[in-house]
């Protein structure tokens, strides 16, 4: 395939911005970037001049339970080939399967169908988001703090049960998610570190004291905060004050306005920094989709006006995507004088902050010697919405989503 140069208004790397930007695109790779006036073409390229377009990386997101009609759990190739590919219209070109407590025959069926697409050539096919890892959202997680998660399956923490869950996912698996005040959680905190995963802190009704141990031991992230933990009380901070006053850990925000309001992610921007937050989907097989009946794991959900709840009326993840994550975030620092968000930051929030976390050097930047994941926005013609854009065309790995 020969080189192709994409030229358009602006670049975001996102951590740096530059006016008639340019990106030379060879094999699946960015070649070079830079100011277009500074690019020379290898001879046979092709260049296409993208206007008053933005050039932005590919959205990482760590926390997907489904999208166009499927759930992650299916784990068949073509219920993950067609969650990628809905994923990718919205401009998410790398992601986390995310699991939802099961059965442990359940669970472990549904890694092992992940692992096997994480490895086939479908998944390195170029044109749609491609699936970075795993993350294990249970089964070790507090009943009071559950969500919708199924609580005949939850369980203490178990170093058999997590091995045997490691096995399954066949060194796929990224991010564990749990409660720090189980039992035996210290025990599994420390096991799954020196097995190189990312110790989450989530589904849990932790007070401060064991929140703040917890990351000591090397937590170093917390799942969907504000939602599914101990509330913040002024005489008990709990796992939200441990969290929010920590810059070691990054904190996952679903920057909706309903699972977390405007001021709580004006709260989260005050006390993190918008270089330790990460935004998140928790998307389910309905994102996508119109409203209806759709499954996550191996239960019921609802979807109503977009929002997604169980039988017993919970919120029960989302049909949020990145594109409209980074719009409300901006639109949340837009509120706060003087120390407003802008594109580019938010951007990052969900690009190349999350694939720092998960040490993924080659996604979420516009680099030489990166993925060729490029999202091409249409900018808003009202300069009081900084955020308001519309994702034009996607590239995942060089080649444009369809």
């Amino acid at each position: 395939m020969p080189a192709h140069l994409l030229r358009a208004s602006r670049l975001f790397t996102p951590d740096e911005e530059t006016l008639d930007g340019a990106l030379l695109i060879e094999d699946q790779k960015i070649i070079r970037i830079g100011p277009r006036e500074a690019m020379r073409l290898p001879a046979k390229a092709m260049e296409t001049n993208l206007g008053d377009r933005i050039l932005a990386p590919g959205f990482v997101d760590i926390h997907v339970h489904g999208a166009g009609g499927h759930d992650v759990m299916e784990a068949t190739p073509e219920a993950l080939c067609t969650i990628a590919r809905a994923l990718a219209c919205h401009g998410t070109t790398s992601f986390l399967t995310t699991t939802v407590t099961a059965s442990p025959h359940e669970t472990d069926h549904s890694l092992a169908g992940m692992a096997r697409y994480i490895e086939s050539d479908v998944n390195r096919q170029p044109g749609r988001a491609q699936i970075a890892g795993i993350h294990l959202e249970g089964p070790f997680i507090n009943v009071a703090r559950r969500g919708v998660h199924p609580l005949e399956h939850i369980t203490e923490p178990s170093l058999p049960r997590y091995h045997a869950m490691l096995t399954a996912s066949a060194g796929h698996a990224k991010i564990i998610t749990l409660a720090p005040e189980l039992p035996g959680a210290s025990a599994l905190i420390r096991q799954a570190i020196a097995d190189g995963l990312i110790v989450s802190l989530g589904h849990t009704d932790a007070t401060y004291a064991v929140a703040a141990a917890a990351i000591e031991q090397g937590a170093r992230h917390a799942t969907h905060v504000f939602n599914a933990m101990r509330p913040f009380h002024q005489r008990e901070a709990g796992v939200l004050g441990a969290v929010l006053t920590d810059s070691r850990v990054t904190a996952e925000l679903i920057a909706d306005g309903l699972h977390v309001d405007l001021a709580a992610l004006r709260l989260s921007l005050a006390a993190k920094g918008a270089a330790n937050i990460v935004l998140v989907s928790d998307g389910t097989a309905a994102t996508g989709m119109p409203d209806g009946a759709y499954r996550l794991g191996n239960f019921n959900i609802t979807v109503t006006g977009g929002v997604c709840r169980d039988s017993e009326g919970r919120l029960a993840g989302s049909t949020l995507t990145l594109d409209r994550a980074v719009s409300k975030i901006v639109e949340a620092g837009a509120s706060r004088p003087g120390r407003s968000v802008t594109l580019a930051q938010a951007w990052a929030m969900a690009s190349s902050q999350p694939a720092a976390r998960l040490g993924l050097s080659s996604k979420g930047s516009l680099a030489a010697g990166g993925d060729a994941d490029i999202v091409v926005l249409v900018p808003s013609s009202d300069p009081t919405v900084p955020a308001c854009f519309t994702v034009d065309r996607v590239m995942a790995r060089g080649a444009w989503v369809e």
